[in-house]
């Protein structure tokens, strides 16, 4: 009954509809997240930093929010491969040294066993949808803030 009376008015009918999509679009995968942020835009990126979770990524999803992503986060410093075998959809991959600096940026197509690697040791990858880097003109230099200090 109380709902219905939310829904009457106006502006709670109209924000309410206005968030649900985005509800929906959340996965629920039970990992932390953490809020990055690259230069004007905001990234909530799901934490993969234990050896299970990096070991999965985004295997077996279909899709992914917009402004969503995944941190990895390893212990070591070193030239961390990655590819998309079981991965459905494209990512964009952006390679980051401990200041937050990005090393450089590659494109992964889905379900591929090609190697995608980092031009320099790193203890930090973010992926997220492909070419969502590009299309915010963030490259190679520029900052990602708000890593977790391991």
């Amino acid at each position: 009954m109380q709902l219905i009376q939310y829904l009457t008015h106006p502006i709670l009918a109209i924000a309410l509809f206005l968030s649900a999509p985005f509800a929906l679009a959340q996965v629920n995968t039970g990992l932390p997240t953490v809020e990055l942020k690259a230069g004007i835009y905001r990234i909530q990126a799901e934490l993969a930093d234990t050896p299970k979770a990096r070991e999965v990524g985004l295997m077996n999803r279909t899709s992914m929010p917009t402004n969503s992503g995944m941190l990895f986060v390893f212990e070591q410093k070193a030239g961390h491969c990655f590819w998309m075998n079981n991965t459905k959809i494209p990512l964009s991959i952006a390679f980051i040294a401990d200041d937050g600096k990005i090393v450089n940026i590659e494109e992964m197509q889905a379900e591929t066993l090609n190697n995608h690697c980092p031009k320099a040791a790193i203890r930090y990858a973010l992926e997220m949808n492909k070419q969502w880097f590009l299309d915010r003109a963030i490259v190679p230099g520029s900052i990602i803030q708000g890593l977790p200090k391991k």
